[in-house]
């Protein structure tokens, strides 16, 4: 199974900003952790400060082979209804995800539009929320 993990604005900053709310660890670090607890399947990250290219590669993702899709758009889950679209016309299973739970934080942040066009959405648990998110998917497909 390969599965892209997708992350929007400002999480290449993830163990570095605000680690009260985000945590120390990092992606990368999660990742080693990620391959050996999930040795069947194929990870990769990928991350974009941009909103057009986070779509471009919503839609190649079938063209590219993935089976599934893991998303954090940052802040833009909660703003953009043209992500929301490109997940909407995804033939693939996705998973939204939040480090933090974004139902504890500013009104705001309580509603996510690109969510709503997810299989579901893993909110508040850390990093370790991409880990649910991949078992999650791995039950989806079966595998």
């Amino acid at each position: 199974m390969k599965v892209l993990i997708l992350n929007g604005p400002n999480l290449n900053l993830i163990g570095q900003r605000e680690p009260d709310i985000y945590g120390t660890r990092t992606f990368e670090e999660a990742k080693t952790d990620w391959n050996r607890e999930f040795p069947g399947m194929q990870i990769e990250l990928r991350q974009s400060q941009h909103e057009g290219v986070l779509i471009e590669w919503i839609q190649g993702l079938a063209a590219e082979g993935f089976d599934g899709l893991i998303l954090n758009a940052g802040g833009l889950s909660h703003t953009s209804v043209v992500l929301a679209d490109a997940l909407a016309a995804l033939s693939l299973p996705a998973v939204e995800v939040h480090i933090s739970n974004i139902h504890a934080r500013e009104p705001f942040r309580h509603t996510s539009l690109t969510g709503a066009r997810c299989r579901g959405v893993v909110t508040g648990f850390g990093i370790e929320g991409y880990a649910l998110a991949l078992i999650a998917l791995q039950r989806i497909a079966g595998r």
